[in-house]
């Protein structure tokens, strides 16, 4: 298969994985929390049965690969006050409280696997810095936390 022919294909995947997933999921960040899941953690190969069923395994996974870095570089060039917003959306378009959900991405900071494999590592340390940064912000600018027993003590 001659270059231009495989590079065609991909992009077709790309505009597929694009148009048929990634635009119905509500924020760049979700996009790219979700692309990231395609990914073997054990190996970095993505994987997507529809994807693969349509196109070979092969353009299937490039394309998905392009996908993931190019929103990944896309949410890393986000002001704080736009990552802020983008973490509302997420948060609130989960199927969990938003407080449970906040919790948890400062405990175990599952976020991390979001940045690809092979980009620049400034840019990937300056964008978990910028999650936790914009973590915080969100925190701050949130109601007191219902779990939290401090939450129900009046103020001194």
């Amino acid at each position: 298969m001659s270059a231009n022919v495989k590079l065609v294909l991909v992009q077709e995947a790309y505009d597929d994985i694009l148009h048929r997933t990634l635009s119905k999921l509500s924020c760049e960040l979700a996009r790219l929390i979700y692309l990231a899941s395609t990914r073997d953690y054990n190996t970095g190969t993505y994987q997507h049965d529809g994807l693969s069923a349509r196109f070979r395994p092969d353009v299937a996974r490039k394309a998905l690969e392009i996908a993931h870095r190019q929103v990944f570089y896309q949410v890393s060039a986000f002001s704080l006050e736009e990552l802020v917003k983008e973490i509302e959306v997420y948060f609130h378009s989960s199927r969990e409280e938003p407080w449970t959900v906040l919790r948890t991405w400062e405990k175990l900071e599952p976020f991390r696997i979001a940045v690809p494999v092979d980009v620049n590592p400034v840019v990937a340390r300056l964008f978990l810095s910028n999650i936790r940064l914009a973590l915080a912000i969100y925190r701050f600018h949130q109601p007191k936390d219902p779990s939290d027993p401090s939450a129900a003590l009046p103020p001194l």
